[in-house]
């Protein structure tokens, strides 16, 4: 299994994921977010990614306007910046790009390792290895088509019900 905490896999990996690695370490991204526990989450990591996947790093946050106003500070001159809350998480998220990958920040006042999108890339990463190649083409063309990412395992497992629920459920 990948240590998915720490980003030097991305070094080894497909094309996407070696520029993705330059790009967080050499904008120090995960550096500058080292307070708050930050972890790649997405389908980058599990190369899943379609031609307009963002960059998606979740982060530990106690205090949202601390956070607010760090993420200000840091990245608020980064082209396309915009930072929203998520009352539907209790999240602050911010949104830049850097080097033509669009970047999303999420925090939550939750440990990163217990955060949904953490739980999801695991469960997904496990799927992928246990169903092989032709599987992970699958979920491609389905997000290519429009689908999120946890709809479209769903479908493909035939999941009944909230797909991002029911996607927990295969954790274990």
């Amino acid at each position: 299994m990948i240590n998915f905490i720490e980003i030097y896999y991305l070094k080894h990996g497909n094309e996407r994921q070696k520029q993705a690695f330059r790009i967080l370490t050499d904008n120090k991204i995960l550096a500058k977010l080292y307070a708050y526990h930050p972890i790649l989450v997405g389908t980058i990591p599990i190369n899943i990614d379609i031609e307009n996947s963002d960059l998606d790093v979740i982060c530990e946050v106690s205090d949202k306007a601390e956070f607010n106003a760090e993420l200000k500070a840091l990245f608020g001159t980064e082209k396309g910046f915009t930072i929203s809350e998520s009352l539907k998480f209790d999240a602050i998220k911010a949104n830049f790009i850097v080097d033509n990958f669009e970047i999303e920040i999420f925090g939550q006042n939750k440990p990163t390792t217990q955060q949904n999108a953490y739980l999801h890339m695991l469960v997904e990463h496990k799927l992928l290895l246990e169903k092989g190649e032709a599987f992970r083409q699958e979920i491609i063309t389905l997000k290519q088509k429009g689908y999120k990412t946890e709809p479209a395992f769903a479908k493909l497992l035939g999941l009944e019900g909230d797909p991002y629920q029911e996607l927990l459920k295969l954790l274990f």
